[in-house]
């Protein structure tokens, strides 16, 4: 497919460097990783840094390049089926929209831990609370979506800035002043710990986390969609990706090594190691209320975060239906432009998913085995992205493009390939069961869980058929 064959726009050029640095930010800074980055200590680090080159630089080069070339409807699905065909370009907007289906789960036992901790920290380990909190929280988000009610972006950006980059900032101030104090931190920082140490299975198993810090560099793509909207994009948009990159780094590896410092590595929980943190930082300087605050801070970014992005991996698939792809019951909308269909199927697939809580032994051994399924369908989904983005250069040697990686084609070669292989070998890596950091309870189960779960999720791709004729347009939520 010919590029001349899509329809393309040329919005306004309205964006300047510091609002799409803000966009890129708020889209990948998250808190909800940082207790598992933090069990890695000093050698944290290094797997930021190594993930950062081998994924998330590739991962904004190659959306910055493809966004600017063809700013279409459907992103990733569009850019996909002009490389590979309808086909493939459903299979990857698939994978968009069912890795975040299985993310909200974990997002959600984030705010059910939290509401947890301002009640009674031991119901953190009781699944039954935990699944209604997480049920409820849902359900309750997608009825406000039935109705077309979305939050504004001053909303989000609010909700995410006092849930996210709030908490972020004051940890990574309070460990400072912890250790200005003298105090003695949990982990040791010397080169000789910046490595993970890697000579047995159960070290082996210990990277499994690795994951998880790739899998918190997710989401650049998103931004990559307003490529066009920045008012000088060959020269501005490198700029933001560079501040963005160096922000986000900073923030995710600062936070992290602050959780480590001072939560003492046998008592650090991968559901409430944040509030840990700032329960110990609360006694150090004697500040009551900042537990509950932060809680409660994190309780209403997550809310908004979840709200926010309820519907919007829903877009990819209705640019699918436009073409046919789907049956078109799912492609209707009710009065106020909702897909009430792909909505319900949406949060019935949630409800089950949430379901493990009750059925493996601990709730972090269900929340670790929904965050492994998340990261590892996510990164099937970027490794076809990669693929594509090599394929383009090819197919359409002749595009013009305003963002254009350096280095010809092999420089293509070069990042997407670092892409490809990073994002195989965590999904691989991402069916060994994690060492005793996490309490599975039952291994076998765990594996059989997961296993099971990927292979149910991965089956609707091979029954992938031939576009049928569109009997109608099919209109596309905003």
């Amino acid at each position: 497919m010919s590029e001349s064959s899509t329809k393309s726009y040329s919005p306004p050029r309205v964006l300047s460097v510091f609002s799409l640095v803000m966009i890129n930010v708020i889209a990948v800074d998250s808190i909800r990783t940082l207790p598992m980055a933090a069990t890695y200590g000093f050698s944290l680090v290094s797997l930021y840094i190594i993930a950062a080159l081998a994924f998330f630089i590739p991962t904004a080069l190659i959306t910055a390049e493809l966004a600017t070339t063809w700013p279409l409807k459907g992103g990733l699905y569009a850019w996909v089926k002009i490389a590979f065909g309808p086909k493939w370009g459903l299979c990857v907007v698939y994978l968009q929209w069912i890795y975040n289906v299985v993310w909200y789960p974990t997002i959600l036992t984030l705010i059910a831990s939290t509401i947890a901790y301002l009640i009674d920290p031991s119901l953190v380990q009781n699944a039954s609370f935990m699944t209604t909190v997480v049920l409820t929280t849902f359900w309750g988000c997608t009825a406000l979506n039935f109705f077309g009610m979305r939050i504004s972006s001053a909303v989000s950006t609010f909700g995410s800035i006092l849930g996210t980059l709030g908490p972020m900032i004051i940890i990574i101030l309070l460990a400072g002043a912890w250790l200005k104090r003298g105090n003695t931190p949990e982990i040791e920082f010397s080169l000789g710990h910046l490595f993970p140490k890697i000579n047995s299975f159960s070290a082996i198993a210990e990277l499994v986390f690795f994951s998880q810090i790739v899998y918190s560099l997710l989401g650049l793509e998103m931004s990559a969609v307003h490529a066009l909207e920045v008012k000088n994009p060959k020269k501005d948009y490198p700029k933001a990706l560079l501040i963005s990159a160096v922000i986000i780094l900073l923030s995710l590896i600062l936070a992290s090594l602050a959780v480590a410092v001072v939560v003492p590595h046998k008592e650090l929980s991968n559901l409430t190691g944040i509030i840990q943190a700032f329960n110990l930082f609360s006694e150090e300087f004697h500040i009551t209320w900042l537990g509950p605050f932060i809680a409660v801070a994190i309780l209403i970014g997550g809310v908004c975060a979840v709200a926010t992005w309820i519907i919007g991996p829903t877009k990819g698939l209705f640019a699918a239906a436009d073409d046919g792809l789907l049956p078109e019951c799912l492609a209707k909308t009710n009065r106020y432009g909702v897909p009430m269909s792909m909505l319900l199927i949406q949060g019935i697939i949630c409800s089950l998913l949430t379901l493990v809580y009750v059925l493996l032994p601990t709730v972090e051994g269900a929340y670790f085995l929904l965050s492994a399924m998340a990261a590892q369908l996510s990164l099937l989904m970027y490794a076809i992205l990669f693929a594509a983005a090599i394929r383009l250069r090819y197919s359409e040697p002749n595009a013009v493009r305003p963002f254009k990686i350096p280095g010809k084609n092999w420089g293509m070669w070069l990042v997407a390939g670092a892409g490809i292989v990073i994002s195989l070998s965590v999904v691989l890596l991402g069916f060994i069961p994690p060492s005793s950091k996490v309490e599975l309870g039952d291994v076998l189960l765990y594996e059989t869980y997961l296993v099971g779960g990927i292979i149910t999720i991965l089956v609707p791709i091979f029954l992938i058929h031939t576009p049928r004729k569109k009997s109608m347009p099919v209109s596309m939520p905003l």
